[in-house]
């Protein structure tokens, strides 16, 4: 009777000790380091279940095994949904790790594609088409409707939809601005407000004259004065791009819908993508008496109320570029 319990006793130690081992080799499989040599990206569909998931990482070596992971996950994980995106996933991540960065944010990688303030429409559409992880293609835009920003994409999305959010992004930012513009605005639509703020961002480099550039264009719009702005000799011809070389003076007297030297009042569009900065600037122009502007060699501008000075303020840019060699 006593050799039979003492049996017993080892059979229930050696299935006790046999389950220990198990569980431990299970807890050591979720948590323990995983199959992966190195940091790897991996892209999770949109619409992808669990299932599916874990044969890919098995595929791809990031889990010894689909059937344990699944198991394991269902035991130990999250309910959490698993998000679409492209993930990076650490060398020898455990699953637990690799469940918990397909259910967050956090471990998703940022892609981004940037349009900087003053980028012409016909280069958004090069630079969209020159992301090789995006697909499809796309028009050259609308001037002026995409919103000088860096935006987020997923691997394999269509190029189309980065320019709509680039183009709804504008479209709420000019309605937002416009709703708080001040009365001393020469704007009467939003339209003329993008127009002009497309010219200021093309004739300033500094962001502190925004505004007193939107305050200078804004006294000569209400004089009946020329603009006289230079980007809008070079639209026509480049669509916006660098000119590379000087303006001809034929290009100066071309009649267009462009040239603010040939003609009075705002081009018959923007003449680039214009930043918030300079929307904001043409919407709360500085309260200045300045009719003209000259480079100063600095980036910037000086500015003048009367000819005379303004002549005075050209000679001194002229004397800067011939100290240069420019002349």
């Amino acid at each position: 009777m006593i050799a039979r319990i003492g049996k017993v006793r080892l059979v229930i130690l050696g299935a006790l000790l046999l389950a220990a081992a198990w569980g431990t080799h299970f807890l050591w499989g979720w948590y323990g380091p995983g199959p992966l040599a190195k940091d790897t990206a991996f892209v999770v569909p949109d619409g992808a279940s669990i299932g599916s998931i874990a044969s890919k990482l098995e595929a791809e070596g990031a889990v010894a095994s689909a059937s344990t992971f699944r198991a394991r996950a269902r035991l130990l994980g999250t309910t959490a949904p698993i998000k679409a995106g492209e993930f990076s996933l650490p060398a020898h991540a455990s699953g637990s790790t690799i469940l918990k960065i397909l259910q967050g944010a956090e471990g998703a990688m940022r892609r981004l594609v940037t349009v900087p303030e003053g980028m012409p429409a016909i280069m958004v559409q090069e630079r969209l088409m020159a992301q090789p992880l995006l697909t499809g293609t796309v028009d050259v835009p609308e001037e002026g409707t995409v919103l000088p920003d860096s935006y987020e994409f997923r691997r394999g999305e269509p190029r189309k939809a980065v320019l709509a959010r680039m183009q709804a992004a504008m479209t709420k930012t000019l309605a937002e601005l416009w709703a708080q513009r001040s009365a001393d605005t020469v704007a009467k639509t939003p339209q003329e407000a993008l127009i002009l703020a497309s010219i200021v961002e093309k004739e300033t480099g500094k962001p502190a004259e925004r505004r007193m550039v939107a305050g200078l264009y804004s006294n000569r719009l209400r004089k009946g004065m020329l603009l006289q702005a230079d980007p809008t000799i070079i639209y026509p011809i480049t669509r916006g791009k660098p000119l590379g070389r000087r303006i001809r003076q034929s290009e100066i007297q071309a009649v267009n819908d462009y040239n603010t030297y040939s003609m009075t009042g705002l081009p018959k569009g923007p003449i680039t993508n214009p930043g918030r900065a300079s929307i904001e600037a043409v919407l709360h122009p500085a309260h200045t008496e300045a009719l003209y502007m000259v480079a100063d060699g600095t980036g910037g501008h000086v500015f003048a109320d009367t000819l005379a000075e303004h002549n005075a303020n050209v000679a001194k840019w002229f004397a800067i570029r011939r100290a240069r060699g420019d002349l």
